[in-house]
């Protein structure tokens, strides 16, 4: 009787350990699973930014450029249609450096460039021509579009967390300001075929969610 009831106590001990066995199994399953869905959907979206602004005016830091034949020639827009995103391709470099390159042009005269705002590394908001006036970054496009040049850390040409959601609410503001929708975004790749910006050329899911995040901004702004 004895040997009996150990035996019967054993099978109960073996019986709930093989069902905590099944449980942390299944547990590790889970999470297995979870791990590959957000590894799936972060390779996806190639951007990983946390982003929540609305479309409110950021703050800005107007250091307009000397008026000069080439960086701002003082021409007056025909009416904004569009906003256009640009890199530097300056990795490192920050927002008052390519301003303050901008503003040498009119003494070197090595080329014409230039642009309404530019965005930082740390997400400060540089303008250096007004939005109602051309500035030389979108060719053809330069003038019925605001354009904006964004600073990046390194090669890849992706940016860091604060340059996007100052860029996010930046884009958006525009749009609000001229009554766009964020399909009224576009790239300088989609005006000229140049790959500008990188990161925005590169991964196409990355330049569709930025646009989905202006979209959002703009509809918190709106409702």
């Amino acid at each position: 009787m004895g040997s009996y009831r150990r035996n019967r106590r054993g099978k109960t001990v073996r019986k709930k350990e093989d069902i905590r066995r099944k449980y942390a199994a299944g547990g590790l399953l889970i999470l297995v699973i979870l791990t590959i869905v957000l590894g799936i959907r972060s390779c996806v979206s190639g951007r990983g930014y946390q982003v929540d602004v609305d479309a409110s005016q950021p703050e800005i830091d107007v250091q307009l450029l000397d008026v000069n034949p080439f960086s701002r020639p003082g021409i007056e827009s025909d009416g904004i249609t569009g906003i256009v995103i640009h890199y530097t391709a300056n990795p490192g470099s920050t927002a008052q450096e390519n301003r303050d390159y901008f503003n040498g042009l009119q003494y070197s005269q090595e080329t014409e460039a230039s642009s309404n705002f530019i965005v930082g590394l740390e997400g400060e908001i540089i303008q250096c021509v007004p939005t109602w006036e051309v500035a030389y970054a979108s060719n053809e496009r330069n003038s019925d579009t605001v354009s904006i040049e964004v600073c990046h850390p390194d090669e890849t040409g992706k940016f860091t967390e604060e340059t996007y959601r100052s860029l996010v609410q930046l884009t958006s503001w525009l749009c609000v300001k001229f009554g766009l929708s964020e399909e009224d975004v576009i790239r300088h790749y989609d005006v000229t075929g140049k790959i500008c910006p990188k990161y925005f050329v590169e991964d196409e899911n990355a330049w569709e969610d930025f646009r989905t995040d202006v979209g959002r901004a703009i509809q918190k702004t709106q409702t």
